[in-house]
C-alpha cells in the first residue's frame, strides 16, 4: 500500500512539475512524518482539502491531464491506517504534501488494527 501512496504523490508531482524549467521533487521524512515537495504549480490553500476529494481538479482537465482519483486514493490509504494526510501549496512555490501512518499500521500488508491489536497475519 506505501508504493501505490508514493507513486500516486510521485506521479502528482511530476504532473504538476512538467512545465517548470528546472523542476524539483523531493521526498523525506521529517518530525514522524513523510513529505513529498515539488517547485510545480501551486494551488490555494483555501481549496487544500478539496485535492483529496475523488475526481476533483483545481487546475483544468485541459490544462493537466489526470483521471482526478490519484490523491482520493493517497487519502484513503492514510486514512486506512489511521493517520493523518495534508496538503499545502503557496503562490510560486509549489505544493507539498506531508503524511503520517499510525502506530498499529502495517502499510506493507495493506491492513491496520483499529482495535489497536496485533495486526500481523494469523499462523
Amino acid at each position: 500500500m506505501a508504493r501505490v501512496l508514493v507513486v500516486n504523490l510521485r506521479g502528482n508531482a511530476w504532473k504538476f512539475t512538467s512545465r517548470s524549467p528546472e523542476a524539483r521533487i523531493e521526498f523525506g521524512r521529517t518530525n514522524g512524518r513523510f513529505f513529498l515537495k515539488d517547485n510545480g504549480v501551486d494551488f490555494d490553500p483555501a481549496f487544500a482539502r478539496d485535492l483529496f476529494e475523488p475526481f476533483r481538479h483545481l487546475h483544468g482537465t485541459t490544462e493537466f491531464e489526470g483521471s482526478g482519483i490519484g490523491l482520493a486514493t493517497v487519502s484513503r490509504i492514510v486514512a486506512r491506517h489511521n493517520g493523518q494526510v495534508e496538503a499545502t501549496g503557496q503562490p510560486g512555490e509549489g505544493a507539498t504534501f506531508t503524511f503520517d501512518f499510525g502506530p498499529d499500521a502495517d502499510v506493507r500488508s495493506g491492513r491496520s488494527d483499529r482495535t489497536g491489536g496485533d495486526s500481523s497475519p494469523p499462523a
